[in-house]
């Protein structure tokens, strides 16, 4: 049961070079799976780190119910962040914040792709933003509202009343440009972002976190069994280019082609689609007849999926671009083919240019892509063929590309009266004080399910440049190279790393002091993401434990690491105003825990041949974004801290990306494909938002496979 899941990049970027001389030992440690296949290598490391979470995880699919599936799922993850291979950090959101921007008229869907659909925005118009009282007034009146269809009305009466008029415009900034335009061979979601403006699915989340109809005409009819979901198709949509030429109806079989190529291209998210029937095989070469796949057009309108077994969350995924529509004149026009092998030999072939630009797709969302300068800007445009366009707030989105070289950009731009909103940093908080604006108009923004983790690499493999892998900027030694790598494998070193870092300090250097904790997080996948519906009873250690229906997943994970004697706290029960939360506090940085985990790290590694002290740290190499002052404030940050927590046992060593923009950055720990190409050994580039309501969505990707974010700690 393999799946993969997107990922996210964070907004800017880090780097490489570094220095460190060479230490000589009587008794050299010796790399045990040097002259080793990586993918042997990945499978014992995996097994040896993640064993646990792997058993765990697989119990969970074997449970009997919802609950008990997510009851084993959260003590999976208590293993996963027991293991200390991943440290979670940020999600988005929490900072000061001032928007021309209605809160809740975008979806705050905490999964999926809707929350980057802007169509209902309501924006208001003129040079002041919406004041924080107004704010907190408008998200209270959505609470009243929430679930009536009647908020997106009221939140506009409100403001009329308040003095505002609107606008059709929303400008904002974006950090990382699409590097494709095909909806069905990507997993980034600095792709997907751009893409989903110009496509629309079946069902989607509106500003009141309700799943309504799109371009299905009703909600499906599901069989007994759950087995079988049946769509009727909205008629009288057109597929067009991106000039706004009509090509073709949007029928039932444009899904099903969606699906198709899906399984073909299989470029990251594929696995996402696992329960439906003949998917895995089809996608295995086990079959090669794509009318063995569940999704069929039975006829013009009519779609029908069928399920190898009853998933619970299934529509909960219909708001992602695994299940969106294609254009198949546009997909054949462009060179498409299809079958896996067809697909693979015409991308070898250069014959198919279909996703390469913003002219090589088909549209039949709510905005056309009519420009792109790569780092520079994109312009969306109202489609005059969306079916609901008489609705659109929005006629028109603007992205402005932003480097992060000036930390103000954002804010000079919306004081400009060029850009819709602006989250205040250090830097231009100072600066709104100084303009009168932070007072009254300053609000702290909502945090979301985005997580952006720090990774430790397990085996490093890569040292070459990030623009040019044969030019090597590292002075780590291959001693150096070797004791490094140890080191990662040892848990109690990498949990000391995670309990080293001041991640407060850490995040004030791009937050503000005020705002460091508002978005830190303590898990992966969120605290409160789930919550029981039926009691269950499991063992928790050598205890067995009942928990009520209503029990949040948080707490479960947090009852295991507890049992396991791991001074780490992700689940605080008095938080968010004692409803309880995984987030807003840091329950990992703990400098004396640190010490102890390190004395034990050093003893067990003295045992392999590596000797630490502190004329021999272990270095560890940081890729940051030194263009960025923002960004090269945090890594310095970091490197401080832990450094100091493990007595100076720990070499941060920071390394410069160099280049004019994040793009090095980037490829140090975000583009690479595979785990033996990650270019650092611990980074905090990458990150991760969840496809559905399930547990499942985080957890997959740290599953033993190819393509996941299991490359993020350096295997397969």
């Amino acid at each position: 049961m393999k799946k993969f899941s997107k990922v996210l990049s964070v907004t800017l970027a880090l780097a490489m070079t570094a220095s460190l001389g060479t230490t000589v030992f009587a008794d050299e440690p010796v790399d045990p799976y040097a002259g080793m296949d990586h993918a042997e290598v990945s499978d014992e490391l995996y097994m040896s780190v993640l064993g646990e979470f792997d058993e765990y995880y697989a119990d969970a699919f074997a449970a009997e119910t919802v609950s008990e599936r997510w009851a084993y799922m959260a003590i999976a993850e208590a293993k996963l962040l027991e293991s200390g291979v991943m440290l979670p950090s940020t999600s988005k959101g929490g900072n000061f914040s001032i928007s021309k921007i209605a809160p809740y008229t975008v979806s705050p869907c905490l999964w999926g792709n809707d929350e980057y659909r802007y169509q209902n925005a309501v924006i208001i118009d003129g040079d002041k933003p919406i004041t924080a009282e107004q704010y907190g007034d408008l998200r209270a009146l959505w609470a009243e509202k929430r679930g009536t269809g009647e908020y997106e009305q009221a939140a506009k009466d409100y403001l009329t009343e308040a003095g505002y008029s609107f606008s059709d415009t929303l400008t904002m900034t974006y950090t990382s440009d699409p590097q494709t335009w095909d909806a069905f061979n990507t997993y980034r979601q600095a792709d997907t972002e751009a893409i989903i403006k110009g496509v629309t699915g079946l069902l989607e989340y509106d500003g009141e976190n309700v799943q309504q109809p799109a371009l299905a005409a009703d909600y499906p009819e599901v069989s007994e069994d759950g087995l079988t979901y049946t769509f009727k198709i909205r008629e009288g949509v057109n597929w067009t280019d991106s000039q706004g030429k009509v090509l073709e109806p949007v029928t039932a079989n444009s899904f099903v082609a969606g699906f198709h190529h899906l399984l073909d291209a299989q470029g990251g998210l594929e696995y996402l689609v696992w329960m439906v029937e003949g998917a895995d095989a089809y996608m295995s070469g086990e079959t090669v007849d794509f009318e063995d796949v569940g999704v069929k057009a039975l006829d013009d309108y009519t779609l029908q999926y069928t399920l190898s077994e009853p998933c619970s969350y299934f529509l909960t995924m219909f708001s992602y671009n695994v299940f969106f529509p294609m254009s198949e004149v546009m997909f054949e026009q462009k060179g498409g083919v299809y079958g896996v092998t067809e697909w693979a030999e015409a991308v070898e072939a250069g014959t198919v240019t279909y996703g390469a630009t913003l002219d090589d797709i088909g549209y039949c969302g709510p905005y056309l892509v009519t420009s792109y300068a790569k780092e520079n800007s994109i312009s969306f445009e109202a489609n005059p063929e969306y079916y609901d366009y008489d609705n659109m707030n929005v006629k028109a989105v603007n992205w402005v590309f932003n480097d992060g070289k000036n930390p103000t950009f954002a804010y000079d731009q919306f004081m400009e009266g060029k850009m819709s909103s602006a989250a205040l940093g250090t830097d231009a908080m100072q600066k709104a004080k100084s303009d009168g604006m932070f007072d009254d108009y300053a609000y702290v923004s909502l945090t979301d399910a985005t997580s952006y983790p720090m990774f430790l690499n397990l085996y490093r493999c890569q040292y070459g440049n990030y623009d040019d892998a044969s030019v090597a900027p590292t002075t780590m030694s291959d001693l150096d190279k070797v004791r490094t790598n140890l080191a990662m494998q040892n848990q109690a070193f990498r949990l000391a790393i995670c309990t080293g870092l001041d991640r407060g300090a850490y995040n004030a250097t791009v937050m503000t002091d005020e705002t460091k904790l508002n978005n830190l997080v303590n898990s992966y996948t969120p605290g409160n993401f789930v919550f029981l519906e039926d009691e269950v009873t499991i063992m928790i250690g050598d205890e067995e434990v009942t928990y009520p229906a209503g029990t949040f997943y948080g707490q479960i994970m947090q009852d295991q690491i507890d049992a396991d004697g791991v001074n780490i706290t992700v689940w605080d029960t008095e938080a968010n105003d004692g409803a309880g939360s995984s987030s807003g506090f840091d329950g990992w940085y703990n400098p004396d825990y640190c010490a102890a985990l390190m004395a034990d790290a050093v003893e067990e590694l003295a045992e392999e041949g590596v000797v630490i002290d502190e004329e021999n740290p272990i270095i560890l190499e940081l890729p940051y974004y030194d263009i960025s002052e923002l960004y090269s404030n945090r890594a310095a940050a970091l490197e401080q801290s832990i450094e100091a927590s493990t007595g100076n046992l720990v070499d941060v060593v920071l390394v410069k990306t160099g280049g004019d923009s994040a793009l090095n950055w980037y490829n140090a720990g975000y583009y690479p494909e595979t785990g033996d190409t990650m270019n650092y050994n611990i980074v905090d580039v990458c990150g991760w938002g969840p496809d559905f309501g399930d547990p499942q969505t985080y957890l997959d990707t740290m599953l033993g496979q190819p393509g996941g974010m299991a490359k993020n700690i350096g295997l397969y």
